[in-house]
């Protein structure tokens, strides 16, 4: 199934620019302001059930790292459901520049919903919203191995079967050290005198991993879910709104307000199918950043691939896992010309500023963020 969707925001509304002396929006060797909201935006809400309801789960092969085209009744072992959301005219180019929204931790592809809606559909192109394998509506397999080159192969699958041929990506979380790995794959294709069958011409990384030693998660969020104690307290979270609340707590903020109504649709989209408790099974990306701290650091990365990719970089100003990762990124990469831009709010700027990141993702997006 494929969704063609029409976003439609009112040109009433208009984002205005608020100068800030730790914020830095655009190069990042200029000290600009960043974009603040100052007029009221009508209310736009999606439910995980819509949100979901407009996708599809398809069948991917974790052997052959391929979507399958059709299954039998009785699927091999190796084989899972997969959600995928797409967003399309019915008369898109084939060389069209897609959009591939990768999804953060913890609350997947359905973290993208709010950004969505602000979109107006400019500078974006057609849309994928990729969903990994244990959370939202993919499967969460007991015996699956979660790690970020795996979630790459599944990321490659998508543009293979979608027969995309060059795209723009916008990671979140640790999407990030995903984009990352890409572009290392990338990087190496062309090092040995292959093309890539889908080309990435651009990424927009927001709250996510860049450099090993910018991680700074606090103790009693990653680090203890991937401790022993990690599935008694996912179990716990997932048996208990209460407890899931809790355990949610630090993504905001102190500044936001969630509403109950928000807490019980992001339990809703990753409560499905176990999937609270899932979580502790793919908290280990900040070890496996470590193991491979050479090959996704930022840094090689945006020199080996300048001019032939356009690099952008969010962070949130009260974010406490990945705060550092932004403000490290223009300390080292700014005066080479990464575009660093840090906005207000916490880890989950995707729910407190949707409006925010749509307008940055399509100022930089395939249509003006190619190099």
């Amino acid at each position: 199934m494929t969704t063609t969707t029409q976003n439609s925001i009112s040109t009433d509304h208009r984002l205005s620019f608020e100068t800030s002396s730790t914020a830095v929006a655009g190069a990042a060797t200029v000290d600009t302001p960043f974009v603040r909201e100052t007029e009221s935006k009508p209310a736009l809400s999606i439910t995980a059930r819509e949100w979901f309801a407009g996708g599809e789960r398809v069948s991917y092969d974790r052997r052959t790292k391929e979507i399958l085209r059709s299954h039998g009744a009785a699927e091999p072992r190796d084989v899972v459901q997969v959600f995928r959301r797409i967003e399309k005219d019915t008369a898109t180019d084939e060389d069209a520049v897609w959009t591939s929204f990768l999804p953060g931790w913890p609350d997947g592809s359905f973290g993208w919903a709010k950004v969505d809606q602000h979109l107006t559909g400019k500078s974006v192109g057609p849309k994928l919203f990729v969903e990994y394998i244990g959370h939202g509506d993919s499967d969460k397999p007991a015996d699956h191995s979660y790690g970020t080159k795996e979630r790459a192969d599944l990321v490659e699958a998508f543009w293979k079967a979608e027969g995309i041929k060059s795209t723009f990506i916008v990671g979140f979380d640790y999407s990030s050290i995903v984009a990352l790995e890409l572009l290392s794959r990338q990087q190496d294709q062309r090092d040995n005198g292959i093309e890539p069958t889908t080309r990435i011409d651009g990424v927009l990384l927001i709250n996510g991993g860049l450099f090993v030693d910018a991680h700074s998660h606090p103790w009693f969020t990653t680090p203890v879910l991937k401790s022993p104690l990690g599935g008694l307290v996912t179990s716990l979270a997932q048996r208990s709104k209460f407890a899931f609340r809790e355990l949610m707590k630090p993504l905001w903020s102190k500044d936001y307000h969630v509403s109950s109504g928000e807490i019980d649709e992001l339990y809703s989209a990753i409560a499905r199918g176990n999937g609270v408790y899932a979580l502790s099974k793919s908290a280990g990306f900040v070890d496996q950043h470590k193991r491979n701290s050479e090959r996704w650091d930022l840094g090689r990365i945006f020199h080996a691939s300048q001019g032939a990719v356009s690099f952008h970089i969010v962070g949130s100003e009260q974010d406490p896992f990945e705060g550092k990762q932004a403000v490290v990124a223009r300390e080292r990469l700014g005066s080479y010309g990464l575009d660093v831009r840090i906005v207000p709010g916490g880890h989950l700027t995707t729910s407190e500023h949707p409006e925010l990141l749509a307008q940055i993702i399509e100022e930089v997006g395939p249509q003006h963020g190619s190099v």
